[in-house]
C-alpha cells in the first residue's frame, strides 16, 4: 500500500489588517493539510484571501491566529532568523512577474538562492545547469533576462525555485503573465516536476487548464474554504 506522508498541516488559521480602528479580516478560520508531492491550485475570486493564505504558508507574513506545521516544525514559533533560513532551504517561490535580477545571466539567477545560504556559484553551477535542461532552456544559461521571452524567463524562476531542493513551491499566479501558449507549457512543466522531484506545489490561479491538471483545489470564499 502506498502511503503518502503529510507534509504540510494547517489549523485555525486566521489574518486580519488593522486600519487605525478598523479591523479588515482576511482569512476566517482556514484548516486543511497537504500530503508530499501533491499539485493544489487554490482557487477564488480576487481578493478572496488567496495570495494572503500563501504569503503565511510561505511564512512570508505570520497570522493573526492558527499554526502552520511543516512536518513536525511548528514554524511561526521559530524566531525570525530560524524562520528565514528555514524559507530559504525548505520553500521555493514562483510568482506571477519572475523576478529575475537583469544583471546577471539565467545559471546566475538560478543559483542565487542557493548563493544566498553561504554555498559558491562553483558548488552549485553543475545543479542550476541541470534545472535549466530541465525546463528546456540548456542553450540559454548564459542569457540576460531581456535576451529572454517572457515563458523562457518563468521558466528559469522555475528552475531558481527548485535549486535548493526544496519540499514545498508556492507559486502565485505563476502563468497570469504569459500567453495561452506559453501558459500552458508552463503547465505541463509544473506537472512533469512535481513528478520528477516529488515536490509539493501550491498554486494560486484563476486558470482553468492549470486548474484541471491539480491533485486537488481548494476554494476560498470570503476568507473561508468552501466546498
Amino acid at each position: 500500500m502506498n502511503l503518502s506522508k503529510r507534509i504540510i498541516e494547517a489549523s485555525g488559521i486566521y489574518k486580519s489588517y488593522f486600519l487605525g480602528k478598523s479591523e479588515l479580516r482576511v482569512l476566517k478560520g482556514i484548516n486543511f493539510s497537504i500530503d508530499e508531492g501533491e499539485i493544489i491550485a487554490i482557487v477564488g475570486a480576487s481578493g478572496a484571501g488567496k495570495s494572503t493564505l500563501l504569503h503565511i504558508l510561505g511564512t512570508l507574513d505570520r497570522p493573526t491566529g492558527g499554526t502552520v506545521f511543516y512536518d513536525s516544525v511548528d514554524v511561526f514559533k521559530l524566531d525570525d532568523e530560524k524562520l528565514a533560513k528555514f524559507r530559504s532551504l525548505q520553500i521555493g517561490f514562483v510568482f506571477q512577474f519572475h523576478h529575475l535580477l537583469p544583471e546577471f545571466t539565467a545559471i546566475e539567477n538560478v543559483a542565487m538562492p542557493a548563493m544566498i545560504t553561504g554555498k559558491k556559484f562553483s558548488e552549485i553551477k553543475g545543479a542550476a545547469t541541470k534545472l535549466l535542461g530541465e525546463v528546456g532552456l540548456s542553450e540559454r544559461t548564459e542569457h540576460r533576462p531581456s535576451e529572454l521571452s517572457g515563458g523562457e524567463q518563468q521558466r528559469v524562476a522555475v528552475a531558481r525555485a527548485l535549486i535548493n531542493n526544496p519540499k514545498v513551491i508556492l507559486a502565485d499566479e505563476p502563468s497570469g503573465n504569459l500567453d495561452s501558449t506559453n501558459a500552458e507549457t508552463l503547465h505541463e512543466l509544473l506537472l512533469a516536476l512535481c513528478r520528477n522531484h516529488g515536490t509539493t506545489f501550491l498554486i494560486a490561479t484563476h486558470n482553468d487548464h492549470l486548474t484541471s491538471l491539480a491533485h486537488r483545489v481548494m476554494k476560498i470564499q470570503d476568507g473561508v474554504l468552501v466546498g
